[in-house]
C-alpha cells in the first residue's frame, strides 16, 4: 500500500465547499482483501476506536459502518472513517468524507475527508495509515513489520495527537467568535499558528486574539496586567478593592503581611491563570512560602488583604455587563471509600473533562496549592473523605486548574452591575472580565461586602459559553456586534474571473473600470498583484494564496481575481464566496495535467467560480460558448450573459433571456460600426461604439472585443454606473504598462511590434484572426513562436499549424523552461506542423533563446512589417523591443 499524493484543499473545491484533504491511495495487495477477509481487523480496530459505532455510512445510523466492516470494504474507505474520527477525539469536529477508486488505475483510491485544522487532519490521516497496516497480518507486503510493527502503540500515538491537538486549535473563546461571525457572513482567516484572526476582508477587517480584539486599547491591556496599578486606580475612584503592597524579597513580603494583617493574598503582580496565586494566608511562613511561589512567576509579588466571599467572574462587553459565573475551585466529594488521590482520578474520567481548553472542563491536577490545602486540613492525598465531604483542591477557582462555573447572569444586584462596568471603563477596556469576591451576588457589593480583585484583558468565554450549571450565554454574540453593528459592512466586493483565454485581460479592465468608480482596487493576475494599480508582487498568482492575500490587505474596497485552473485543481479557491463569477470561455489548455482530459472536465473546474457566487450577486457567462452557458444551472446570484451576436444574430438563448427580462451585454450592429449594448428588463443602453475602445484595435481585435463585453457584463452586474464603465474602456490601453504581454504595439521603429502572450490554440487563433484583419496594411508579418513544454504533442502540433499560416517568417523559440521537454523538442514539433501546412523550409527559422530570437525577428524585419511576438519573458521581451536599434 502506497501514498501516491495528498493534497490539501483550504477553499471551496471539487469536492465541496468546505476544505477538505486528498489521499491518492495505491491499495496493491491490499485491494484483494477487504476487511471481512482480514482475520480480526474488525474486532480489533472497534475495540481500539469504539466511537466508530456512531457512524452511519451508507446505511445512515449508528453502527453502519460497522456493518460495512464485517460485510467487507476497503481499506481506503477505512483509512477515511478513522482520519475523521481521530479529528473528533481531538476536538475537531468533521464527518464529511467520500471515497471513490480512480478511473483507470485500478486498485488506486481517492481518500477525501473534511479537516477543521489541517495539521490535526493531516496527523490524523498519517496515524490512520499506520492504524490499518498494524492490523493487518504481518505476512502481507503493505502491514507493519519489524520494530515499527513491535513498537506501535496506538493509545499513547492517539493521546498525543490529542495533546498535539490542543496546541493547534483555535481555544473556545476564539472558536466562539470565528463560529459567531461566520454565523453572521463575516469571513474569517486565521493569520497565524495561535490565535490571531482576521474577520472580514480588506478594509473593513478587525482583527482579535482571544477576546482581545483590534481595537482594545494597548493602554488598557497594560494597564489590566499590573495588578497593583490596576486597583489603585479602582481604589481612587471609590470602587471597593483589597488593599495591597508591592513587595520584591520575602522580607518584604513579611513586614507587609503584619502590616495589612490576616488573612492575605499572594500572588504574581502581572500573571494570569491562577498560576503563582495563593489565598487565605493565615501565617507569616505562609507568606513566606507563597511569595517564593509567586516569585517563580514575577520579581515584583503583591500581597492584598484576603476577602472573604465566593469568586465571580463579570464579563463586560463594550461597557455593558453581559454575564456572571460563579466559579467553584477544583473539588472532590468525599464517599468514606476512595483516598483524595482516587477521587481525583474519578472526577477526571468525566467526559466533559480534558486537557487544556479541549474540553467544557479541564482535569483537575495537583499543584502547590493542592499541598497547601491538604496541609492546611491534616490531609494527604491519600486521606479518606466522609460521605459527602467536600475538599478544594485549589483556593482558586480558575476553569484552568480544573475549577467549575455556575451561570449567575440573572441573579447579580443592579448595583454591582454598575460597578463592574465602571471598573471596566476606568481601565479603559472594550471586553473585560471582572473579578468581584462577594458573599452573595445578589445583594449590593457595598453593603455586604468584598470588592474586585482583578480586572482582565482577553478574558476567557468558557465559563459562560458552557457553564457547569445554569444557562449557557452566547457571549460571542456581542462582540460581533460590538465590532459589527447590525448593518456594518464586513466584506469587500470580491470580482472572481476564470477561463482558457483573456483572464488577465478582463480582469485588469474591470480593475480599471472600479477605479473609475472610485474604488481602491486589489487585483490578481498571472503577471503579479496589484494594490491601487501599483504593483505589489511579482510573478504569476492567479490562485488561492494570492487571493488571500489581497483580501488581507487593509486598505482595499474592492477585489478583482483572475482565478486559474491551477489553483483550483491544487488547493481549490481562496475565498468562500463572491459577489461576481464570470466564465469567459473553455477551449483546449493544460489538458492531460492533474487528472483533466477533456473539456467537459475543464468547464467542471472552471464552473466552481459561478457556482460559490452569493445569493444577492451575479453569474456572468459567456453566451457564444456551449459549456459555459451548459454552466447556467450551477450558477448561483442572477444570471448575465454576454455575447459577441446582437440583434438579428443573436442566439435564441440570448433572445429568450433578454426575453424573460434578464441581463445581457452584447455586440449590436449599427450603421456606424459595432456598438456594445446593455439589456436589462425593460431597457436597452447602448454604451460605446467598438472602434472608440483601444484594446479593441478599432475593433479588430475580436478577442477583445469579446473581453470588452465580459468587463462591461461584470462592472454592470455589480451595480458601476453606466458612465463609469464607459469611462473605463475608452482610457484602458493596450500599453505594456496598463496591460503587460496583451496585445502592446510598439510603433516606434520603421516596423510596428506586437507582444502578446498567446499560449494556446484558441489564443493563436485569435491573434491568425487579428493578423487577418491587419495583413494588408504591412509588407510582411514576422512572427516569433513557441509552446509550454507541458502540453501533449498534439497541442503543441496546433499551434505549430496556426502559426504556419499566419506569418511569412516564423522564428521558433523555447522557453527558458521547458518544463520537462528535452532541448530542440518543441522546436520539432512546431517545425514539422508549419511544414504539414504548406509552409516552406525557407521560412522558418530556428533560434532557441527566446531574447535571441526576438533579436533576429527584429533584424530581420524591413520599414512597413509587422513583427508579432508571442512572449513568455514578457518584460524582457518589451526591453529588447524598446530598446532594440535599427540598423
Amino acid at each position: 500500500m502506497r501514498v501516491l499524493e495528498k493534497r490539501v484543499y483550504r477553499g471551496p473545491n471539487l469536492y465541496g465547499y468546505r476544505p477538505v484533504i486528498r489521499l491518492t491511495l495505491d491499495l496493491e495487495e491490499i485491494e484483494q482483501y477487504p476487511s471481512n477477509l482480514l482475520p480480526d481487523f474488525t474486532d480489533r480496530l472497534v475495540t481500539l476506536i469504539p466511537t466508530l459505532h456512531e457512524h452511519g455510512c451508507s446505511y445512515g445510523e449508528p453502527g453502519g459502518f460497522i456493518l460495512r466492516l464485517r460485510e467487507g470494504t476497503w481499506i481506503g474507505h477505512i483509512v477515511e472513517h478513522i482520519a475523521l474520527e481521530l479529528q473528533c477525539l481531538a476536538g475537531t469536529e468533521v464527518s464529511y468524507g467520500k471515497t471513490r477508486s480512480v478511473p483507470g488505475q485500478e486498485g488506486v483510491y481517492y481518500v477525501v475527508y473534511s479537516y477543521i485544522e489541517e495539521q490535526v487532519g493531516l496527523e490524523a490521516m498519517d496515524l490512520a495509515l499506520r492504524l490499518v497496516r498494524w492490523l493487518m497480518p504481518a505476512e502481507l507486503p503493505s502491514a507493519l513489520h519489524g520494530a515499527e510493527r513491535a513498537n506501535f502503540d496506538f493509545v499513547a500515538e492517539r493521546d498525543a495527537l490529542i495533546s498535539r491537538a490542543q496546541d493547534i486549535v483555535l481555544g473556545p473563546t476564539t472558536a466562539s467568535l470565528v463560529d459567531e461571525a461566520r454565523r453572521r457572513d463575516i469571513p474569517a482567516m486565521r493569520l497565524d499558528r495561535h490565535s490571531l484572526v482576521q474577520l472580514g476582508y480588506g478594509k473593513h477587517q478587525v482583527r482579535i486574539r482571544a477576546s482581545v480584539t483590534g481595537r482594545t486599547s494597548n493602554i488598557a491591556v497594560e494597564t489590566a496586567s499590573d495588578k497593583e496599578l490596576t486597583i489603585q486606580l479602582l481604589g481612587d475612584v471609590g470602587i471597593p478593592v483589597p488593599q495591597h503592597r508591592r513587595v520584591r524579597n520575602e522580607d518584604q513580603a513579611a513586614a507587609a503581611a503584619e502590616a495589612l494583617g490576616f488573612p492575605l493574598v499572594v500572588k504574581p503582580l502581572d500573571v494570569s491563570h491562577g498560576r503563582g496565586v495563593s489565598l487565605n494566608l493565615q501565617t507569616i511562613e505562609e507568606v513566606r512560602r507563597a511569595f517564593r511561589i509567586a516569585n517563580e512567576y514575577t520579581s515584583s509579588v503583591l500581597v492584598e488583604t484576603y476577602l472573604p466571599g465566593k469568586d465571580y467572574r463579570v464579563l463586560v462587553i463594550g461597557a455593558e455587563v453581559i454575564a456572571v459565573a460563579e466559579r467553584v475551585p477544583a473539588h472532590v466529594i468525599g464517599d468514606g471509600e476512595h483516598t483524595i488521590a482516587e477521587l481525583i482520578e474519578i472526577v477526571n474520567r468525566d467526559p466533559r473533562r480534558g486537557f487544556g481548553h479541549e474540553k467544557v472542563l479541564t482535569k483537575i491536577r495537583v499543584t502547590h496549592q493542592s499541598e497547601l490545602q491538604l496541609e492546611r486540613a491534616g490531609y494527604t492525598l491519600e486521606t479518606v473523605l466522609a460521605p459527602g465531604a467536600r475538599f478544594d483542591l485549589a483556593a482558586t477557582a480558575n476553569l484552568s486548574t480544573g475549577g467549575t462555573a455556575i451561570d449567575r447572569t440573572t441573579e447579580i444586584h443592579y448595583e454591582t452591575r454598575e460597578i463592574a462596568r465602571r471598573a471596566a471603563l476606568i481601565v479603559g477596556l472594550d471586553i473585560a472580565g471582572i473579578d468581584i469576591i462577594t458573599p452573595d451576588i445578589t445583594q449590593p457589593l457595598r453593603e455586604v461586602g468584598g470588592g474586585i480583585v482583578e480586572v482582565n484583558a482577553g478574558p476567557g468565554f468558557r465559563m459562560h459559553l458552557q457553564p457547569s450549571e445554569g444557562t449557557p450565554r452566547n457571549v460571542a454574540k456581542h462582540v460581533v456586534d460590538m465590532l459589527f453593528p447590525r448593518g456594518a459592512a464586513a466584506r469587500v466586493p470580491i470580482l472572481s474571473i476564470t477561463g482558457t483565454n483573456g483572464k488577465t485581460t478582463t480582469a485588469r479592465m474591470v480593475a480599471h473600470i472600479l477605479k473609475m468608480d472610485g474604488r481602491r482596487v486589489g487585483l490578481t493576475t498571472t503577471d503579479g498583484i496589484y494594490i491601487d494599480g501599483e504593483l505589489y508582487l511579482k510573478g504569476d498568482l492567479t490562485g488561492p494564496w494570492s487571493a488571500r492575500m489581497v483580501l488581507r490587505d487593509p486598505t482595499i474596497d474592492a477585489a478583482v481575481l483572475e482565478t486559474a485552473r491551477g489553483g483550483i485543481l491544487r488547493e481549490g479557491i481562496g475565498y468562500d464566496r463572491s459577489d461576481v463569477g464570470c466564465v469567459l470561455n473553455i477551449s483546449n489548455d493544460h489538458l492531460g495535467l492533474r487528472g483533466i482530459n477533456t473539456l467537459e472536465e475543464l468547464a467542471e473546474v472552471k464552473a466552481l467560480v459561478v457556482e460559490v457566487v452569493r445569493d444577492d450577486g451575479a453569474s456572468v457567462l459567456n453566451a457564444d460558448d456551449p459549456l459555459v452557458a451548459g454552466m447556467a444551472e450551477r450558477a448561483e446570484g442572477r444570471l448575465v450573459y454576454f455575447s459577441m451576436h446582437g440583434g438579428e444574430s443573436a442566439s435564441e438563448l440570448v433572445r429568450q433571456h433578454i426575453a424573460d427580462g434578464g441581463t445581457a451585454v452584447v455586440l449590436q450592429p449599427g450603421v456606424r460600426g459595432e456598438m456594445i449594448a446593455i439589456y436589462d428588463a425593460e431597457q436597452y443602453i447602448p454604451l460605446l461604439w467598438t472602434h472608440l475602445i483601444p484594446v479593441t484595435l478599432e475593433g479588430k481585435a475580436r478577442h477583445n472585443v469579446a473581453n470588452a463585453l465580459a468587463a462591461t457584463a461584470i462592472a454592470y452586474a455589480h451595480g458601476v454606473s453606466v458612465e463609469n464603465i464607459r469611462q473605463g474602456l475608452r482610457t484602458f490601453a493596450p500599453s505594456f504598462f496598463q496591460a503587460p504581454g496583451r496585445l502592446n504595439i510598439f510603433d516606434e521603429h520603421p516596423f510596428r511590434v506586437l507582444v502578446d502572450y498567446a499560449h494556446n490554440p484558441a489564443a493563436f487563433g485569435a491573434m491568425r484572426e487579428l493578423v487577418s484583419q491587419l495583413r494588408a496594411s504591412y509588407k510582411r508579418v514576422i512572427g516569433v513562436v513557441s509552446a509550454p513544454g507541458d502540453r501533449r504533442d498534439i497541442d503543441i502540433c496546433e499551434l505549430g499549424s496556426i502559426a504556419g499560416t499566419m506569418f511569412d517568417l516564423l522564428v521558433l523559440k523555447e522557453d527558458d523552461d521547458r518544463r520537462g521537454r528535452e532541448p530542440g523538442e518543441i522546436i520539432a514539433l512546431l517545425q514539422q506542423a508549419a511544414y504539414e501546412v504548406g509552409m516552406p523550409a525557407s521560412g522558418i527559422v530556428a533560434v532557441p533563446d527566446e531574447l535571441e530570437a526576438v533579436r533576429h525577428a527584429l533584424s530581420t524585419a524591413e520599414p512597413g512589417d509587422l513583427v508579432v511576438l508571442f512572449a513568455d519573458n514578457i518584460t524582457g521581451v518589451w526591453k529588447e523591443v524598446i530598446y532594440f536599434k535599427p540598423e
